[in-house]
Parts: structure tokens; sequence; C-alpha cells
């Protein structure tokens, strides 16, 4: 897919030199024609006229009998050329001149201004490092990236460009993620975390396991899905489509019947050609259809640079309709990640150096969180030796004094422990692990999963948009309740002990009153994300499950993206609303001042060409949207 989209660039990169050559001699040929008509009369003037047709008319007229031969269709170029003709049958060829001078500048103008929405895409490829420092049998070499696999070890230096995607073995760095997730802020990676290619390495020296090939790379999925999507039409990309062509097709009848009746109603050959000529360019559609690849095309470029791919325009113009969002809580609202919440311990340091020592060898995720808790206290834990775990009860030991277990209610009953009720800590709400030596409770602490910290600033931006929030969970009533409050969700917005075919039924009650989007992990519940009218993956960086699986991928965790996500989705909708508006606006006038008002061609050429352009610029406009900065302030 890179090098097919590398072949396409290449080519574009042709086109666009030729398309500059032909306008400069255009221009050229016209400053003749017009110093031949205004100045000083001369042979130059023929000369200039030549050129320009030739330059401009020849082009342009070959494109349409291309388009006619290969595709069957008629298009625009087809108007503007027998428009250019018909009026150098006349004895107007300035004004044909004029009109294919402006055609040929606008559509020089629209191809470089429709560019830079695609250069988003070669900016992503620039970025990938050609070399990367391969590290085998403790001797460093620079080696192409190409030939880096999976297993292979990699130097990342300080300032440095990550060379493929992989995960830190040694070492810690500040990382530089906006050319992937649009973070604006560094983020500190530790070993065991995953970095990705052409991030930048602000500080600290890492050894990087390549986790896969440069061609399966975060950047070459990217790569693929804004190609992808620049390609894949949107509803109203397919109807301004459908309707160039069959409007083209009612314009040249028009023309020809608008010649006939100018001709049997008293006007001569040479008028009735003339003015036919100007409705031909009065009516071209060109406005109309370049108006929606414009603005679609522009927002696309803009939310891959803010960290969000969308499966083409079809996607954005169905978030922008979206009526409510759905949530899965674990891993999307929430970290994901079991954390220490609360201790109830008179000792509390000898407290978790004990509970440490017990669960050092666990890999169950309230284990986790309790190692983590104790390094970030830099305590050591107790050796205990001995240890046996209790499925669903808890864990046992032995430590210098003699034994000692760990555990939920099962396992203190079964020690004959008596519990006592902790206030804030026995509400159901959190995990509650004991630790006790026979009947003896030494103390509990209380392990929960967080809300994301970007979680409550994103889903109060979108209420604010105006949409309905929902949080579905199969996890217990108490849980839900308590993240939902931490999140500022109203009851009834929260929905827990959930079957997957109960989110499936959820997310179809609520497409009954307008779309709706579920937003989870690309991954789980794909059930409800297919039923959803928009999917959309959150973090799916690094995930090739994830971006493959919904129809929007955020690229980050930051729930703010999301909110950044749907306002660009809503304002593509307006500035596509606008474009359209004026462009059948300008089209109308023109029309009705080339029938009943003797509209000027040059006029007739400046109002069309001038609308087109404008239209492209406005789309434009969105690829100045500021997605990645919004997303730290909302």
């Amino acid at each position: 897919m890179a090098h097919d989209h590398a072949l396409h660039a290449d080519h574009a990169e042709t086109e666009g030199r030729r398309d500059a050559v032909l306008a400069a001699i255009t221009l050229l040929g016209m400053a003749l024609a017009l110093m031949d008509a205004f100045l000083w009369p001369g042979p130059w003037g023929v000369a200039g006229l030549s050129a320009v047709y030739l330059a401009a008319g020849l082009p342009t007229l070959l494109s349409a009998l291309g388009s006619i031969w290969r595709q069957h269709r008629l298009d625009i170029d087809l108007l503007m050329a027998l428009a250019a003709l018909a009026a150098a049958l006349v004895g107007a060829a300035l004004e044909g001149a004029v009109l294919l001078t402006l055609f040929t500048l606008s559509e020089a103008l629209e191809h470089r201004a429709m560019g830079r929405a695609r250069r988003a895409v070669e900016a992503l490829m620039a970025l990938r490092p050609d070399t990367a420092l391969r590290k085998r049998d403790g001797f460093v070499a620079e080696v192409p990236t190409a030939e880096l696999r999976p297993g292979d070890l990699v130097v990342v230096r300080p300032g440095a460009r990550v060379p493929v995607d992989g995960v830190i073995v040694t070492g810690s760095a500040a990382m530089d993620l906006s050319t992937i997730t649009g973070e604006s802020m560094p983020v500190r990676k530790e070993p065991g975390d995953k970095v990705f290619e052409a991030t930048v390495n602000l500080n600290g020296v890492l050894e990087v396991e390549v986790s896969r090939a440069v061609a399966e790379s975060t950047v070459a999925q990217m790569v693929a899905l804004v190609t992808q999507a620049a390609a894949a039409k949107a509803p109203s990309e397919r109807f301004s489509d459908w309707f160039g062509q069959r409007y083209t097709i009612v314009v040249l009848l028009g023309a020809v019947a608008a010649f006939t009746a100018f001709y049997l109603f008293g006007h001569s050959f040479d008028v009735a050609l003339y003015r036919a000529a100007t409705l031909l360019v009065a009516a071209s559609p060109c406005a109309i259809v370049i108006s929606v690849p414009a603005a679609i095309l522009s927002a696309l470029s803009a939310a891959a640079r803010g960290g969000v791919l969308f499966k083409g325009g079809a996607a954005l113009e169905m978030l922008a309709d979206v009526r409510a969002f759905a949530f899965d809580k674990t891993g999307t609202l929430t970290t994901g990640r079991a954390e220490v919440t609360g201790l109830h311990a008179a000792d509390e340091a000898g407290f978790l150096r004990k509970l440490a020592g017990l669960e050092a060898q666990s890999e169950h995720p309230i284990a986790e969180a309790i190692r983590r808790e104790v390094a970030s206290r830099a305590l050591i834990p107790e050796t205990v030796r001995d240890v046996q775990a209790h499925p669903s009860e808890g864990i046992t030991g032995q430590d210098d004094t003699g034994p000692i277990w760990a555990g939920n209610p099962r396992m203190a009953a079964r020690m004959g422990a008596d519990l006592p009720h902790l206030p804030g800590l026995s509400d159901g709400a959190q995990t509650l692990v004991w630790l006790g030596r026979g009947p003896a409770v030494l103390g509990a602490l209380t392990v929960a999963d967080r809300p994301r910290a970007s979680a409550r600033d994103g889903l109060t931006a979108l209420r604010r948009a105006g949409v309905g929030l929902a949080m579905m969970t199969g996890d217990r009533r108490a849980v839900a309740d308590r993240i939902g409050a931490e999140l500022g969700l109203l009851p009834p917005e929260i929905h827990a002990d959930l079957l997957p075919e109960d989110k499936v039924h959820l997310v179809a009650s609520l497409a009954a009153q307008g779309r709706v989007a579920f937003v989870g992990d690309g991954v789980n519940d794909a059930a409800a994300l297919a039923r959803a009218d928009v999917g959309i993956a959150m973090g799916a960086a690094g995930s090739e499950v994830a971006l493959q699986a919904a129809d929007v991928a955020l690229l980050s965790d930051d729930m703010a993206q999301l909110a950044a996500a749907h306002r660009l989705a809503q304002r593509t909708a307006r500035i596509i609303r606008q474009n359209l508006i004026f462009a059948l606006g300008a089209m109308a006038i023109l029309v009705v001042g080339g029938l009943f008002f003797d509209l000027p061609l040059p006029l007739a050429v400046l109002g069309h060409e001038g609308g087109t352009v404008l239209v492209v610029l406005n789309g434009l406009r969105l690829l100045a949207d500021p997605i990645r900065a919004d997303r730290r302030k909302t």
C-alpha cells in the first residue's frame, strides 16, 4: 500500500508540473492577446490566442473526449471546451480565451489546494526513519529500517525517531507521540511500554525490541487507512458525482434548446450561439461537484494529524449526525488497570510489605496493583515462603513469624477471622483484600479500576454538544454507579450487569431515537460495535485489530479527542451545506442572467470560476481545524 501511494504521489507530482507549465503558457498567450486587443495591435495577438487554445483548450477537449471514450461519461471539461469553441466560431475568440485561461487557472489552483490535503499522508511517510541502530551480539550497527524483523533489538538515542513499533526493554524517556496519537504533551515511557514508529525520543537512551516489521507498523496502517478513506466516497460525494454526471447532460441539451429558441425568436446565428455558450458556462456544475470532496478530504487530513482515523467520508458524515454515544466502561471510560484506592492498617508500610511478599509471584491483576503501590512507596516486600493460591478465595504463605493469608471474605471465613466493617471500604463498589494471620485481621485495602483522567472532561464536552450519553458494562451495579458518579453521569445513563446481547439491545433502543455511536476498544463488544451506526475504537494505536474493527479509530486514550472528532464532523457537515447552497445559488443567478438578461460570457466565466475556487477554499478551512489543540482545552 505504501508503494502504491508512492506511485500515486509521483503521478500527482508529474501532473502538477505539467499543469503548471500549461498554465504558464496559457497566461503568456493571454497576455499577448490582451496586449493586441487593448495596447499595441500586432501579429502577437493571433499567436497569443493560438497559444491559449492549444495549451488550455486542446488538453481540456482531449480530457473530455477521453472521459467519453474510456468511461462513457460526459464531464465539465466538455462544457468548457464546447463553450470556448462556440465563442471562437462567432468571432469572440478573445472571450473564449478568457474562459479557457480562467478555467485552467482555477483547475490548477484546485489541484494544488487538494494536494495540500493529500500531503498529510506524504508527511507521515516522510517521518519514517530510513535507518536504525540494531544491536546484535553486543555490537551496534546502522542498518536500513526495512531489514528489521520482530525480535531484533534497536537502540534509540535522545532526539531520534523510533524506527519501528516495539517494546522498551531497557531505559526510560519522555516521548513525543504527536505524529501518531496527536498528543500535545510528551508521555513518559518505561520498560515494558509500547513505542511506535516515527515518534520522537526526547531524552534517555532506549533499547527497544521490534514487535512488527516496517510494512506492518502503525504508520503503515495509518497510511493505508488514510489513503483508503480518501478514495472512499461519502454519501454526499456520491450524490454530487451522480448529480454532476446527469446534470452535464441536462446542460448540454439545455444549451441546444436555448440556441434553438434564441435563433427562432429572431436572434442571429452568431448571437444565438454566443448566448448558448454563455449558458454552458453559467450552468456548469463545477462548484457543486468539487465542493463536497474538498471539505471531506480536508477534514480527513486534519483528523489524521490529530490522531483520529475515519474509514472514509461516510463515517465522517455519519458521526456528525450521531445523537447518542454509548460507552463500554472497562478500558474505555476507565484505565482498565486495577489500582489501590484505599488502605486500612495500623502500620501501613508493614502491612504493604507483607501483602506484597504474598503477592510477589501472582499474575492476578490485583497482585499487580499491589506491587505497583509498594514500588511507588519505595518499599521492599518481605520474604514469604510456601505460597499457595486458592482460586476464588485468596493466597496463603509463611513469613518469619508464621502462617499468613490474604484474600476475600471466603478466605477470611476459612481462617475463622471476624471481619470488621470499614466505612468507605466495605460498600461493595471496590474489591476489598484482607490480610491476616490465623483469625487475626492485620488490615485491608481496596483495589479498583479508575476513570481515565480525560474521561469526565470529554463526556462534559459531548454533553455540551447536545448528544445523549450511556455507559454500558457487565460489571456489578455498585462498581458501575461509583464510576458513573465520578464521571458525572446520571443514574438513567448507567447500565450495569449486562451480557453482550444486552448491550446490543440497548444500542438498538438508542438507535430508534436517532443515530448512535458505540465507543469501545475495537476488539471486545464486537456485536455492539456492529449494531451501532458508528463504531469507535479508543486507544487503537498499535492495535491492528482495533484499527480494522471500527469506523473511527482514536489512536490515543484521550477522551477529549472524541469530542474534538465529533465537533470536526459537525463542522464539516456545516461547510458542505454552505458550499452546496452557495454553489446552487450562484449557478441559479448565472443561468437566469444568461437566459433573460444577456449575461456577457466573460462575466459568466468570472462567476463560474470564482465560485468554484471559493467553495474549494471554504472546504480547505478544515485543514486548520484545531483538533489537536482542542483536546487539551476540552
